[in-house]
């Protein structure tokens, strides 16, 4: 599949956004999403998969009222491909951002499913890593991650209705999305800090 390549990809995420912990959960949405399209039987596009989820919050950190309404422009801006952009907008699908707009551009592929659903369970899941003594996802057990889910309070940011929303358009039962997702980040947590370091030193 033709697609922007993945160094220009994080330059022009890294044009938008400064802030680590952005980078940080733009380089976790990749990595998640390499692991799923592997797992799901679209290896040979992993790499596709990846730069979706690396560019889909592209806007976010400039424009957080217009989330997923300016992104289009900047990619376009850059020559990513319109396949790339729908997917990057509908991982918005229904929500009603800052300005007041609903993003009305759904999910069709099996990609921006999963993208839609694993994008904020991604938050949730780090989240929840971060209270843990070894700051990991890689000794944390399912059990504790749906205690934590179940908890209201806990990373109330993090929309249960979107997570939810995204396992039922994959027709999945929250625990199966929430095994995968959780083994995604745990077997990619090494490498995304790598990463990071690298973008510090």
């Amino acid at each position: 599949m033709e697609h922007i390549a993945r160094d220009e990809a994080f330059a022009l995420l890294k044009k938008y956004n400064k802030d680590p912990f952005h980078i940080q959960h733009a380089l976790t949405v990749e990595a998640v999403m390499k692991w799923y399209a592997k797992e799901l039987g679209y290896g040979d596009d992993a790499e596709y998969w990846g730069i979706v989820g690396l560019l889909h919050d592209i806007d976010f950190e400039l424009y957080p009222e217009e989330h997923c309404l300016k992104a289009p422009e900047l990619l376009r801006e850059a020559g990513v491909g319109e396949d790339i952009i729908h997917a990057v907008v509908s991982h918005g699908y229904g929500i009603t951002v800052g300005c007041g707009a609903t993003i009305e551009t759904a999910p069709e592929h099996e990609m921006e499913k999963v993208l839609f659903a694993a994008d904020e369970l991604t938050g949730l899941i780090w989240a929840a890593a971060l209270m843990r003594p070894s700051k990991s996802t890689k000794d944390m057990e399912l059990k504790s991650l749906k205690k934590k889910y179940k908890s209201k309070g806990f990373a109330a940011g993090c929309s249960r209705e979107v997570i939810q929303r995204g396992a039922d358009q994959l027709g999945w039962d929250l625990a199966k999305l929430l095994t995968m997702t959780l083994q995604a980040m745990a077997e990619s947590e090494d490498e995304i800090q790598k990463e990071m370091d690298a973008e510090e030193a």
